[in-house]
């Protein structure tokens, strides 16, 4: 396993590789369209406009995109006094600036992360978990939180949720484009439009498998190094263990402002119900099961 130091430089790599593969396809989608229409290249400056825009949205405001989708509201010491405490204190010995903190009005039992770095992070959690969670709960999601800020797994993962739905609005926009401009032009080109077409539905089809698909490499194995993490800050595995058993016992409270661009933020999928969910569904889950991750945590008890 890396130690953090890999860790967080590995995440700021791979956030520039991200950052710089989503401007190489939407470029390559721009000239594609600008070559099947005789280079009008109005296709090429909407994608290079969109790419460069969408990249430095996702950079600069990934977080409060977050969590105005999860219908979040800015907590306090006088609102949630226990909450901000804690948060408070464990930033100390993870050695990182205390992160704004938030609350989703939810009995849903979960939690998640933002920020583009440890100066600008967020931490948000539901009513419900700060309801069912006694301190030491508590004090375990806390700091497997705060280890995705100082590990700049927030950096990734919201770059990533923000860039996978702007793939996912080109798509939908020139699939529409097309569409338009290819009803008008059926009389001249015959058959090559309806293949257009055909690449178009290929690619709407195929896009919210490979958001997913992208959304997983990224999530399962930084869950493992999240929990380890916390349980090193807290020095109580058990927190993060009985916390995990009430959040596992409780999945099927829904969390309505839950949706699959933000899934793999949250400390625990909120789009799956292990327990009665399909093979299928597990598989494409953007967590590890909870019970093979109170395993791992249990081994450092």
């Amino acid at each position: 396993m890396q130690n953090i130091y890999e860790q967080i430089d590995a995440n700021k790599r791979r956030s520039f590789w991200v950052i710089t593969l989503f401007i190489a396809f939407v470029s390559a989608f721009g000239y594609f369209f600008s070559y099947i229409y005789g280079y009008d290249w109005s296709f090429m400056f909407a994608a290079i406009l969109i790419s460069g825009v969408g990249s430095w949205v996702s950079y600069y405001n990934s977080d409060s995109i977050a969590l105005s989708l999860s219908g979040a509201h800015p907590a306090s010491h006088k609102t949630h006094p226990i909450y901000f405490n804690i948060v408070q204190n464990l930033s100390g010995v993870a050695g990182i600036p205390a992160p704004k903190i938030y609350v989703i009005d939810s009995p849903a039992l979960n939690a998640f992360a933002t920020g583009r770095d440890p100066q600008h992070g967020t931490i948000c959690v539901t009513q419900g978990l700060l309801d069912s969670m006694t301190r030491t709960e508590l004090e375990g999601v806390i700091a497997h939180e705060l280890s995705h800020i100082r590990n700049y797994d927030t950096r990734l993962m919201t770059i990533v949720a923000i860039l996978v739905g702007s793939i996912a609005m080109i798509l939908n926009w020139s699939w529409r484009l097309s569409w338009g401009r290819g009803r008008s032009r059926d009389n001249n080109e015959g058959g090559g439009n309806a293949i257009i077409m055909i690449i178009g539905l290929v690619f709407i089809i195929l896009s919210p498998i490979i958001a997913q698909l992208i959304q997983l490499t990224i999530s399962r194995r930084r869950e493992f190094f999240a929990d380890a993490s916390s349980a090193m800050i807290t020095k109580q595995p058990s927190g993060l263990i009985s916390a995990l058993k009430k959040i596992a016992a409780g999945e099927n409270i829904q969390l309505a402002s839950a949706n699959t661009a933000t899934a793999h933020l949250y400390i625990d999928d909120p789009m799956t119900v292990e327990s009665h969910g399909s093979w299928l569904t597990k598989l494409f889950s953007t967590h590890p099961p909870i019970a093979d991750r109170i395993r791992a945590l249990e081994g450092q008890g």
